[in-house]
């Protein structure tokens, strides 16, 4: 957990403005020049830009102090000091940022557009030089303005991973092995609860133009939403996912149960949670009796939820795993689908919608940086 950040306090200072300059214009056989000091240049800027190749607040975390550089003095013979540097902060998509001191949320950078810009604070402007306080009553102005201070402000940013799918499920589900058999992922997988102790995506490529970006959570356990285990630390990270698939394991003696216990703790979390549609994989169907459990489950969820899809698979053997990939296209291609009839309506408005806050990971992109993955 040390490598994944999704949560950074960082201190952003944007520039001073330049003092303006006091200065007389003076030549030989010129006694009277005249004023002609500048103005200062303007400080620069605080601006947070979104880069997709960064999936983590790693950076920020390391850093907690953001600077824009100072704007120059004026200087004489009209010479306008430089305008300030601005200072530009990358962050990853899904980044919401949040004023420390009374949680307000300031920005969301919930879009797919890569290099989407926001100036926070604004550089000092710089201040005038004597020439500008010339009149006919006072023809040698010896005082300038001294430059604008900048803003210093303190900030929260959180991090909630952009994805189409979210995989749900207990500890030592399968949703790892899931991931690993889907995408390109390699997640840390063993024979023992609470393997993956960060979050994790892959890119399912559905072919050459399209890919559905699945993220893998920590298991959940029951209690999550009020701090058990690794808490609701991570659950945030699937409230913008467009769908859901939960991970039941029928080779557990709590599978009957397992379904209704997610459910509950994702409603205790988020009551939008509950509204994302789902498919559910009952797994582990390979060993000894897990397949006629997922019989069970199948139709319990079938009697109280006729249109969630169960399917019955094994990732370890491979069993089901084609339908079960098919279903997910299939529900992710709906939700496609359902966003573009939203758009067509000038009357919907589709601000809070998943597509609109939807991420595109370039699998060619090695410059990508999966959450875990910084050294």
């Amino acid at each position: 957990m040390v490598n994944f950040a999704d949560e950074a306090l960082i201190e952003v200072r944007s520039g001073n403005g330049g003092n303006g300059c006091v200065s007389f214009r003076r030549e030989k056989y010129i006694p009277h020049g005249g004023p002609n000091g500048g103005d200062g240049g303007k400080g620069g800027d605080v601006i947070f830009t979104v880069k997709r190749n960064l999936r983590t607040l790693t950076k920020l975390r390391h850093r907690h102090c953001f600077k824009a550089k100072n704007g120059g003095d004026g200087q004489g013979w009209n010479r306008y000091g430089a305008d300030g540097e601005d200072c530009v902060i990358p962050v990853p998509p899904g980044t919401t940022i949040r004023d420390a001191e009374t949680d307000e949320i300031i920005y969301d950078f919930g879009t797919d557009s890569d290099n989407e810009q926001f100036t926070f604070l604004a550089g000092g402007n710089g201040g005038w030089g004597n020439v500008h306080f010339k009149t006919s009553t006072n023809q040698a102005p010896r005082h300038a303005n001294p430059g604008q201070k900048g803003e210093t402000r303190f900030l929260k940013l959180e991090l909630s991973i952009m994805a189409d799918v979210g995989l749900v499920g207990f500890p030592n589900a399968g949703k790892s092995s899931l991931l690993t058999a889907f995408t390109n992922a390699r997640p840390k997988i063993a024979p023992y609860p609470f393997t993956t102790i960060i979050p994790n995506l892959g890119v399912l490529r559905v072919d050459d133009e399209s890919d559905i970006i699945i993220a893998d959570i920590p298991g959940i356990i029951e209690g999550a939403s009020e701090g058990l285990g690794l808490g609701d630390t991570f659950l945030k990270h699937i409230t913008r996912t467009a769908c859901l698939i939960f991970m039941i394991d029928c080779s557990d003696d709590n599978y009957l149960t397992s379904y209704k216990t997610l459910c509950n703790e994702l409603a205790s979390y988020s009551d939008e949670l509950m509204e994302k549609p789902r498919i559910v994989l009952c797994n582990k169907i390979d060993v000894d009796g897990a397949f006629d459990r997922a019989v069970e489950v199948q139709k319990m969820i079938k009697e109280e939820e006729p249109e969630t899809v169960v399917v019955p698979v094994s990732v370890m053997l491979g069993r089901g795993m084609k339908d079960a990939k098919q279903q997910i296209i299939s529900l992710v291609n709906k939700m496609e689908n359902k966003q573009d009839e939203e758009i067509n309506e000038p009357e919907v408005n589709t601000s809070s919608s998943f597509m609109a806050s939807r991420a595109y990971i370039d699998d060619e992109d090695e410059n990508i940086q999966y959450p875990g993955s910084e050294q």
